[in-house]
């Protein structure tokens, strides 16, 4: 869901890198950005040296970016601060093949599927990045200079330059080769496409550096060293960590456990619920790559995990800062309250509808009938296992409808919903479910 246009440029003014590092290379170091790169002195010096452009690529795989994503657009955004050119590209023609997956071959999505996708995409990257000033960023789709290409010039003037012995090295392209179903020639030349991406923005646009995730850090050097051998320049690139928690657990597309981006596939409560659900383990690592917020501040924070995890305070200021990126500060506070109003603690009646839906589809949920008892419903929404202990708990005051306690173990829902048909159950402080009307 796209913010207001004034929302989202008082966001990107708002932004800065810490003044306390001596250049953009050290603080991404610091927040844990580069977990592989091409040489790390001349990346130093040419980040910290006169403007450059660099990009990043974002293949339209689904209708929205996802947390793995929002590594590598405030990763731009950083480096953009520090005064250098990005190039935001949505891959118009890399989308129509797909990145090779490590188990199977990818289904392929339909020309116009890929089309609608760039373009939801095209507008999410645009929100991160800014688009004025003397470094300002440009869009491009690597459809403009795939499509018009012939298969007789692919082969002859990009072709030439790959080596098949290099390729079937790459890792994801080896463990292919050794499944039962193999790789299909049309997933084995993602590759070359990525890297003519390299190649076309180096000539247009004296593009030397790429970024993008660890896992695409064959395709990235494929565009390194073509740009190396075709026009005999040296360019750069980082490879960022995928993020996973301290248990090792990744998470993203691939995962099953997505964070999208767009508010109506992960909702603006679900998204800073995610945040404030981070273990103490993970919260200081996160709150360098997803926030803006200067080191002194992370270090305190990092005190405060450690002297008083108790109150969470790293989490809140974590889940509001990145839900306030990704989705504006409105949204943001709406969700804030809907949490608060869930646990007794703001006005239930006062959320609008579309957070209170949001909020209850988070919650286990239970249709009622006309005349449901609360006892019937704390059983059909599993906070209670039988009608007896339903009773027992109403009548030692443990039960509440809407943040009101129950008083009658025989009470009904009829006339206690709220906006849409809703409801909030809770049985004592923090075991809650939604109802809705049947």
């Amino acid at each position: 869901m796209p913010q207001p246009a004034n929302s989202v440029e008082s966001g990107l003014a708002a932004q800065s890198n810490d003044p306390t590092f001596a250049d953009v290379w050290d603080e991404l170091v610091w927040r844990g950005l580069v977990q592989v790169s091409t040489d790390e002195g001349e990346l130093k010096k040419i980040l910290g040296g006169p403007p450059i452009v660099y990009y990043c690529g974002f293949d339209p795989t689904a209708a929205s970016l996802h947390l793995g994503n929002l590594v590598q657009l405030l990763t731009m955004r950083r480096i953009q601060l520090a005064g250098h050119r990005p190039l935001g590209l949505v891959g118009g023609s890399t989308g129509l093949i797909g990145d090779p997956k490590s188990t199977t071959e990818r289904t392929l999505n339909t020309k116009e599927q890929v089309a609608a996708w760039v373009a939801m995409l095209r507008a999410q990257v645009e929100r991160f990045l800014s688009f004025d000033g003397v470094n300002a960023a440009r869009m491009v789709n690597n459809l403009d200079w795939t499509a018009p290409m012939s298969t007789i010039d692919f082969l002859r003037d990009i072709g030439k330059y790959f080596r098949v012995g290099t390729m079937i090295k790459k890792e994801i392209v080896a463990s292919r080769l050794n499944s039962d179903e193999g790789i299909s020639y049309t997933e084995f030349s993602y590759q070359i496409l990525q890297g003519m991406d390299y190649l076309h923005l180096h000539r247009e646009y004296g593009c030397v550096l790429q970024t993008g995730g660890s896992d695409q850090w064959g395709n990235i050097t494929s565009g390194v060293d073509l740009v190396h051998k075709a026009d005999g320049a040296s360019v750069g690139a980082i490879g960022t960590p995928l993020i996973a928690n301290s248990d090792g657990r990744k998470f993203g597309k691939s995962e099953g456990n997505a964070v999208w981006l767009d508010a109506d596939l992960t909702s603006p409560y679900a998204f800073s619920q995610f945040w404030l659900n981070t273990d103490d383990a993970d919260v200081i690592a996160r709150l360098k790559v997803f926030t803006f917020l200067p080191r002194a501040e992370i270090e305190r924070l990092e005190q405060a995990v450690a002297t008083e995890p108790f109150k969470r305070e790293a989490q809140r200021m974590l889940a509001h800062d990145v839900t306030a990126l990704v989705h504006g500060v409105e949204a943001t506070d709406a969700a804030f309250a809907a949490a608060e109003a869930l646990f007794g603690n703001g006005n239930l009646a006062g959320l609008d509808e579309a957070t209170l839906r949001s909020a209850i589809a988070e919650l286990p949920q239970a249709t009622a009938a006309s005349g449901a008892t609360v006892a019937q419903l704390l059983v059909d929404a599993g906070l209670t296992t039988s009608l007896s202990e339903s009773r027992r708990a109403i009548e030692q005051g443990g039960v509440y409808l809407n943040n009101t306690r129950v008083e009658d173990a025989a009470a009904t829902l009829d006339g206690t919903y709220l906006t849409g048909g809703m409801a909030v159950l809770r049985r004592g402080k923090k075991t809650l479910a939604g109802i809705i009307a049947g």
